[in-house]
């Protein structure tokens, strides 16, 4: 998972015309490091579909705010530098919940106009 540790990258990176989710954590965050496990391998099946980054947010805080991420680990989609659809809580996130979020953001992303 590529890391973003910019602002400045974080603007480029989710203005590609192409899907990017956005996940929003911290190495503090014990419901963060509950998901790195599994996110590779779901990173990988999502390949084809979607580009996943991580954003540290003690590292660029000032996006964390921007974005609104009250909680972490958060997950945004994001395209052509526009949101399109977040799951954004304060609570674990299983990698069932991630999948399906994924799911729907790919399922958004296809539904915009070309």
């Amino acid at each position: 998972m590529k890391s973003i540790t910019s602002e400045q990258a974080f603007k480029e990176q989710i203005a590609e015309p192409t899907l990017t989710v956005a996940v929003f954590k911290a190495d503090w965050c014990v419901d963060c490091r509950f998901i790195d496990p599994f996110m590779p391998e779901v990173e990988k099946n999502y390949a084809d579909k979607l580009t996943i980054v991580e954003v540290d947010t003690e590292q660029v805080g000032d996006v964390s705010q921007e974005q609104n991420i009250l909680g972490i680990p958060s997950f945004v989609a994001y395209a052509n530098g526009k949101e399109l659809i977040r799951f954004v809580n304060k609570f674990r996130k299983s990698r069932e919940e991630i999948e399906d979020f994924l799911n729907k953001a790919v399922a958004v992303y296809s539904n915009l106009p070309s």
